[in-house]
């Protein structure tokens, strides 16, 4: 990602303090909406820089149009910002898009950031504890319930895995593949972590990318060939042991193209 970034200080840090406590939000509350780490939040309000690709879901969080003292230049987006990231996929925006790619790179980075969070609670309790069983888990609520004590440190560890495995493939000249539900799982949860974000800044690509309003949510499907993994997994559908969804498989490749 690009370093351009809007230069923080004491007194927008203030501000957005401020702004803060006056929607009723804790910091934790505010960095879950904005899409960041409370640590990443923290330094806001210390008034330490904001990159440039999180200012609109700070601003959205906090229902600014802009950051106070801002020009409205500030909030304007580039892709090369995405374009330029070391996990752009190309051969994912030829073949998908560039909305795809972009949802990439953004989903990709919360994703990460949200199993670091949710890994370093969970290091601080007993060994087996479950994401259900923090005070505030980033991953909760957009894992699939049924299986919720699953997701354990073991699990967010693999997870992780993966998603870092996909970052690394992400400069390969072969588009992405899912060969397990839990490679299925991470590429639709990028796409969801991104789904804020992309909202807030599809408007500014309006007149010179269009075609980036067209379906870019639909770039996993499209992978996978199916949607299977909503339909299994994020309904209310019972699955029992023998279910190639049940979390019991999640590991095993399955899935061949």
């Amino acid at each position: 990602m690009s370093a351009r970034v809007v230069q923080g200080s004491p007194e927008l840090g203030a501000k957005i303090r401020m702004r803060r406590n006056e929607l009723g939000f804790t910091i934790e509350e505010a960095a879950v909406k904005a899409g960041v780490g409370t640590k990443t939040w923290s330094r806001y309000e210390a008034g330490e820089s904001i990159r440039r690709d999180k200012i609109m879901s700070v601003c959205k969080t906090l229902n600014w149009n802009m950051l106070p003292n801002q020009e409205e230049s500030s909030l304007e987006v580039d892709l090369n910002d995405y374009r330029c990231s070391e996990v752009w996929p190309q051969a994912l925006a030829d073949s998908l898009g560039e909305a795809a790619a972009i949802s990439f790179v953004i989903g990709s980075d919360i994703l990460l950031d949200n199993i670091e969070q949710d890994l370093e609670a969970i290091a601080c309790k007993p060994k087996g504890t479950h994401i259900g069983e923090l005070d505030i888990s980033w991953l909760k609520d957009i894992l699939p319930a049924q299986f919720l004590p699953e997701y354990d440190y073991d699990f967010l560890y693999y997870l992780k895995n993966v998603v870092i495995r996909y970052r690394n493939q992400a400069s390969s000249e072969k588009c992405f593949v899912a060969r397990t539900v839990i490679e299925e799982i991470a590429l639709y949860v990028i796409m969801k972590e991104s789904q804020f974000l992309m909202e807030s800044i599809l408007p500014y690509f309006s007149s010179q990318e269009s075609d980036l309003y067209d379906n870019w949510d639909s770039w996993p499907f499209d992978l996978f060939g199916d949607m299977d993994v909503v339909t299994c997994l994020y309904s209310d559908d019972y699955l029992t042991r023998d279910h190639i969804y049940h979390f019991e498989h999640w590991r095993k490749e399955q899935f061949y193209s």
